[in-house]
């Protein structure tokens, strides 16, 4: 299952991608957790004390990536050809959860005990030329060519409030959790996020973040309605790792939130139509955008109408 952890710029939302993941990993379920976020912190959540992150990031190597996805597929001519929101076909290179391939071995690396990959730092040569969500376009295709199995997880921080709309990358996951502090600023974003989701059918549930009493929680009951799925509590735990401090383990509070967290992912089917259809869709609006123009080709071509998504397409 693809699970999103998206909100406004230090709701913790890349504190909650880090504990979800751990949590994840530590019960020895196959996890990897995707640093979307432009300000790339998830392995430092993951592991505060850990050594620098030295897996080169997936934007660096968009290219060789685009070879390797694009397979035998005879509709897809060229790495060049290729977009960020080209579907996978019959002849694509599918990808599992931390297989045995090419892409998984040049940019994974455990972080505190949990298999990361990373975007990318928007650097000085992006300035004036580029927009992040370029680089995003290698995990837009990672995550459209992955037939992800059952029990399997793959957690994305993905960038601040409304920049998650920039491209159609919010459609790409089976479960959505926007983390909304209490506050007015706190729940901006939720609103926002909540009617794009509506209009896409896209699961979303909120989890309030950095609680401190019932009048937090009332405030989010009353802004975010049935959508407030659980809640985390203000976390000294948190913040001493933070400090690099060790102090026995998370709030007995907390980890029930992630426990409902996991729950209510499990919980979830894939619709692997419905993912396939939306890959489709943002494909279309983006080559009649841009994408014709930009390759001389009419990408509609490189849609498949007899694939079939899912891990039965491995074979």
């Amino acid at each position: 299952m693809r699970v999103a952890f998206v909100g406004k710029g230090g709701s913790g939302k890349t504190t909650l991608s880090a504990l979800f993941s751990r949590s994840l990993a530590r019960s020895g379920a196959p996890v990897l957790a995707v640093d979307g976020d432009i300000n790339q912190h998830l392995a430092e959540a993951l592991d505060p004390e850990a050594g620098p992150f030295t897996a080169p990031p997936l934007a660096a190597h968009l290219g060789e990536i685009k070879d390797l996805l694009r397979g035998t597929n005879p509709r897809i001519t060229s790495r060049e050809a290729m977009v960020k929101t080209t579907p996978p076909g019959r002849g694509s290179q599918l990808l599992r959860v931390l297989g045995d391939d090419e892409l998984h071995a040049r940019h994974v690396q455990r972080v505190g005990g949990v298999p990361l990959m990373v975007t990318g730092e928007f650097d000085e040569s992006d300035l004036g030329v580029a927009c992040y969500h370029s680089k995003l376009g290698a995990v837009e295709l990672y995550l459209g060519h992955l037939a992800d199995g059952p029990g399997e997880y793959v957690v994305v921080d993905m960038t601040a409030g409304a920049d998650a709309f920039a491209s159609g990358l919010f459609t790409r996951f089976d479960m959505t959790f926007l983390v909304a502090e209490p506050t007015r600023k706190g729940v901006s974003v939720y609103r926002q996020y909540r009617d794009h989701a509506r209009e896409f059918g896209i699961p979303l549930a909120v989890v309030g973040n950095k609680v401190t009493g019932e009048d937090d929680l009332l405030f989010l009951k009353e802004q975010v309605g049935d959508d407030l799925l659980t809640h985390l509590v203000h976390s000294p735990w948190v913040r001493a790792a933070e400090q690099g401090r060790s102090q026995g383990e998370l709030e007995s509070a907390n980890r029930h939130a992630l426990t409902v967290l996991r729950e209510t992912v499990d919980s979830r089917t894939k619709d692997w139509p419905t993912l396939h259809r939306h890959a489709v869709e943002f494909h279309l609006r983006n080559a009649r955008s841009w994408a014709n123009a930009a390759t001389g080709q009419d990408l509609a071509e490189q849609v498949d109408p007899d694939f079939v998504p899912g891990p039965g397409a491995l074979a």
